[in-house]
């Protein structure tokens, strides 16, 4: 099973060194994983705000904009639940 770089609802944007100039500059959105096949590079689906649909980009095409840490934060709150008391 391959890890993966990025998470779902991480922001993201493309590596300006693989894409070209014509894409609208992100940020981009992580809304899925695609299946992964043998010996090939990471898919996912990405969706800008600035526009009505998704993009697919390869691991390689994207870099974090935000770490995964970060969007877990925001998604399951600072504590993630182990603030209770003892």
């Amino acid at each position: 099973m391959n890890a993966r770089k990025f998470a779902i609802g991480q922001i993201v944007d493309f590596d300006r060194k693989f894409s070209p100039s014509s894409r609208l500059t992100g940020p981009y959105e992580v809304t899925r994983v695609l299946p992964a096949e043998d010996a090939r590079p990471q898919t996912y689906r990405i969706k800008s705000k600035a526009e009505p649909f998704e993009r697919s980009a390869k691991e390689y095409e994207i870099v974090a904009v935000q770490p995964v840490a970060s969007a877990l934060t925001e998604t399951f709150g600072a504590a993630g639940g182990a603030d209770r008391a003892h």
